[in-house]
């Protein structure tokens, strides 16, 4: 008997409920041995998601459900501490915690619909 190993994907929502530079979608994920808050964003035509927790103090960034990106839409930002971070990588840029990065979760694209992969590791 052959194992199947590949790793089971959570759908998320459809691609069409992620606009560029808009409003992300938050999910939940079990991490580390408890479930957490999650959010997935689309930044320059690309899917990116983290778990919803600033590198500075674990607080969730969001100040409004899904509103992640800063007025000028060009960088995460963590409503109560004012870090920024990029978009693609979750790099700190600025505020309490330069380079710190938030925690990257692998999510994909396919199908019009996008997952998030548990198993998978950067």
């Amino acid at each position: 008997m052959v194992e199947d190993n590949t790793p089971q994907r959570i759908r998320i929502c459809a691609g069409s409920e992620l606009p560029d530079r808009g409003l992300g979608v938050r999910f939940e994920v079990e991490w580390d041995g408890r479930t957490q808050a999650a959010f997935v964003v689309r930044y320059r035509g690309h899917v990116h998601a983290y778990l919803n927790s600033c590198a500075h103090i674990p607080i969730e960034l969001d100040y409004q459900p899904g509103d992640f990106f800063d007025l000028s839409q060009n960088y995460l930002v963590c409503a109560t501490h004012g870090a920024y971070y990029a978009p693609q990588t979750g790099l700190c840029l600025g505020g309490p915690c330069p380079g710190r990065h938030l925690t990257k979760l692998n999510v994909v694209e396919e199908d019009e619909q996008v997952f998030y992969y548990p198993a998978r590791k950067d």
